[in-house]
């Protein structure tokens, strides 16, 4: 790569941090003056920053642009595939996707359990809003008004004798999730298996889906499936990484 390039890039970054004047970015370059200059010209000239009314650069309007196109092609599924291809592969367990459509959580990518004990899920089915760990994370996200009227508006058929059971019992176990980051589904939508789930994020940082591992009782106790948190995280916030967030 061009050292021009190189520099210019470098003063993208520091525009991007915050609007400066030609002084300010010149005066921790390892080059003159005027070759910061220039390349801010040449910036400047394809709308990739402006100056502002005080004379500082900031990002301009061709930067956008390009930022909007590149998320526009980004597919959410294409990118985490492998990240959940390699959690799949490092433990064995089964690994869901699902994101928000409308007011139901849909299941969009799964990779089977490597034991011989599985449970009933597919891509295309939607998840129970008030017993899928996935679920739980996802809707933890939303405003408090909409995750009060979803709550309000569920069917609460108890699927085991741990399924949430009112729109309080839902709310409550949402703030917790809000606030730990993660979910968790104790039994809760089969009694033979128990999921633990994080999010993934945008650019933005919203919550846009989540990942999780699903796990039959008999192969982990509670306490093993906790352990698998740090690995699913890992694997969520690299997915989130690509999609463009920054923590």
């Amino acid at each position: 790569m061009s050292q021009s390039l190189v520099r210019a890039l470098g003063l993208l970054e520091q525009i991007a941090q915050r609007p400066a004047t030609l002084d300010e970015l010149a005066s921790g370059a390892a080059v003159h003056k005027t070759t910061i200059m220039r390349l801010l010209h040449s910036l400047e000239g394809e709308h990739f920053i402006v100056r502002n009314h005080a004379g500082q650069f900031q990002l301009g309007r061709r930067f956008f642009e390009l930022s909007s196109l590149a998320l526009e092609q980004r597919d959410l599924r294409t990118i985490a595939h492998p990240h959940l291809a390699d959690l799949n592969r490092e433990t064995g367990h089964t690994v869901h996707l699902a994101e928000m459509e409308g007011s139901e959580i849909v299941y969009i990518d799964k990779f089977e359990s490597k034991h011989p004990v599985r449970m009933y899920s597919r891509i295309g089915l939607t998840a129970a809003p008030h017993s899928a760990a996935v679920a739980k994370v996802i809707l933890a996200d939303l405003p408090a008004a909409r995750r009060e009227t979803i709550a309000a508006g569920i069917d609460y058929v108890r699927m085991t004798e741990n399924t949430l059971g009112t729109p309080e019992q839902l709310l409550a176990e949402l703030e917790l999730v809000a606030a730990q980051g993660w979910a968790q589904d104790r039994s809760e939508h089969e009694a033979f298996v128990h999921c633990v789930a994080a999010p993934i994020r945008d650019a933005s940082g919203a919550v846009v889906a989540a990942a999780s591992f699903s796990v039959p009782v008999v192969l982990l106790d509670y306490p093993g499936l906790l352990d698998l948190l740090p690995t699913l995280r890992a694997g969520t916030d690299a997915i989130s990484r690509d999609l463009g967030w920054r923590p």
